[in-house]
């Protein structure tokens, strides 16, 4: 299991990245799974995987935790930190 911790830093909502996110896992086998505030929630499992992550409420300034678990765990959580820094 790979993890990477992230910070928002935008003022913006966070429909758009959440929407980036849960699509940016689908191309991945791994099992990825987003934390904040001892919540979690499955990137993968969708359709409601977006509704997840906005039902989370992550605010600018916060941290949040994303772990893959899986044979393209690496490469998953590469492309997830690319897609959040573009994001921004």
């Amino acid at each position: 299991m790979t993890e990477m911790q992230f910070n928002i830093i935008g003022i913006t909502g966070f429909a758009r990245p959440a929407c980036l996110l849960v699509s940016s896992a689908s191309l991945f086998q791994s099992r990825i799974i987003l934390e904040y505030k001892s919540r979690s929630v499955n990137l993968k499992d969708s359709p409601s995987a977006i509704m997840d992550v906005m039902s989370l409420e992550i605010k600018p300034g916060s941290y949040f935790k994303v772990s893959a678990d899986g044979i393209d765990e690496q490469e998953a959580l590469q492309a997830i930190a690319k897609t959040l820094t573009d994001a921004y």
